[in-house]
């Protein structure tokens, strides 16, 4: 299936023209423990997430994400390079807490990776797939200062709706993209 902007979708494989996301696989463990283990990207995640600490704690995880995937359209890709393989970080589609009725983008990105349009890149791609499986709105869930997360969110073409505690039980700043607005060109000077 072909995407607007070039992107393709193949089973579980998202391809963009300079991205791949694919499934995760416990192989990763060694280069996701360098996103998941860096305590400037947990930092910012919403649930909270602790830094892993090892390769083993990272394969386990990642076998975790595996065996247990979420209903589709919801899923987890490794985020890589289409050049050169090389891991970025993550992306994902998941049910938001505490009725799992939401979903939510999340990205996760290795910090020599951030600022190139990477995490807006993986979750527009991502975004397309949620909706053309029949999702009507996707969610982002930002902690407030979390200036490069409202950034990503703005890209991807969400719009600030407020602040809740209603998810995770944190503070949170709330971004939403309905169906029809993906992809509708913003005025200049409108967020």
């Amino acid at each position: 299936m072909t995407t607007p902007h070039g992107g393709t979708l193949d089973g579980a494989v998202i391809r963009t023209p300079r991205l791949v996301l694919r499934p995760w696989s416990t192989e990763d463990a060694p280069e996701a423990l360098a996103i998941f283990g860096d305590e400037t990207v947990t930092r910012w995640l919403s649930p909270a997430m602790s830094r892993v600490d090892s390769v083993e704690s990272m394969s386990s995880i990642l076998t975790s994400w595996f065996l247990a995937p979420p209903p589709t359209p919801a899923g987890r890709w490794a985020v890589t390079s289409a050049a050169d393989g090389r891991l970025l970080g993550g992306v994902a589609v998941l049910p938001l807490p505490p009725e799992q009725s939401d979903l939510e983008i999340g990205w996760q990105l290795h910090p020599t990776a951030w600022g190139q349009g990477y995490a807006a890149e993986a979750g527009h791609a991502v975004a397309h797939h949620a909706f053309a499986s029949g999702v009507e709105e996707l969610f982002a869930v930002v902690r407030p200062r979390n200036l490069r997360g409202a950034r990503t969110a703005t890209s991807i073409g969400m719009e600030w709706v407020g602040e809740t505690e209603k998810y995770y039980d944190l503070r949170l700043q709330v971004y939403r993209l309905r169906r029809g607005e993906l992809d509708v060109p913003r005025l200049p000077g409108t967020p």
